[in-house]
């Protein structure tokens, strides 16, 4: 399975400032905003991203951190097959990504998910 990006997802509670912050401060820009979340990137490298979440808009917890990948539903399947908790079943989510959340050992949400188009385009 190839790992495409890891992102932090910073909890915000008031998300204007704290994207504020962070493009004024460190030079982040703004890559996608749904009001509930903000993805900030790197101007210079892409793949280098922040994500400022609110609450999520459709899993009752919030991801600590975001691991998109070739083959979700593969990973799924691992997740599956180890006994790992699902927080959040498999989805295709409305804005364009199928994804679930599971638990890590150490507790840490981490939401898993691939990207429709390139997952249709692969």
């Amino acid at each position: 399975m190839r790992i495409h990006r890891v992102v932090p997802n910073i909890r915000a509670t008031d998300i204007a400032a704290t994207r504020d912050h962070y493009v004024h401060v460190l030079g982040f820009e703004v890559v996608m905003d749904m009001g509930w979340i903000v993805t900030l990137c790197s101007p210079e490298d892409r793949k280098r991203q922040l994500a400022l979440i609110t609450e999520d808009a459709s899993a009752p917890e919030h991801p600590d951190i975001s691991v998109e990948v070739d083959d979700v539903d593969a990973a799924h399947a691992a997740a599956v097959e180890r006994g790992v908790e699902i927080v959040h079943p498999l989805t295709d989510e409305p804005w364009g990504v199928r994804r679930f959340f599971h638990r890590d050992p150490s507790g840490t949400v981490v939401n898993t998910l691939s990207h429709q188009e390139r997952a249709s385009s692969a």
